[in-house]
């Protein structure tokens, strides 16, 4: 004989799943604003910024540089988490704002 499902059931365990989804995407955004310290910046001039990156994000040219940044971006934290490359010039304890910004 063939088991019964409980599509409500499965239904609401679909949806805990999406808003735990969601909310660690919010947390992991959070925690990337704080890491590359745009969190001492105002909410208004945070948000104008990034509506304006959102503006220029078409130009395939500007999404290629960006990407190359925060890729270096995330090196540098690797390496500075990881502390197994005390031996280099230093260079790993720069703060994101002394980066390329241009």
């Amino acid at each position: 004989m063939r088991k019964v499902r409980d599509y409500d059931a499965e239904l609401k365990a679909l949806g805990d799943k999406a808003r735990a989804l969601k909310a660690k995407k919010v947390q992991q955004l959070g925690e990337l604003v704080m890491a590359t310290g745009a969190d001492a910046l105002d909410a208004e001039v945070l948000t104008g910024a990034l509506l304006h990156v959102i503006g220029e994000a078409q130009v395939a040219d500007n999404r290629e540089a960006w990407r190359s940044d925060g890729a270096a971006f995330f090196q540098r934290r690797g390496r500075k988490s990881g502390k197994g490359n005390a031996s280099d010039d230093g260079r790993t304890g720069e703060t994101p704002a002394s980066g390329s910004q241009g």
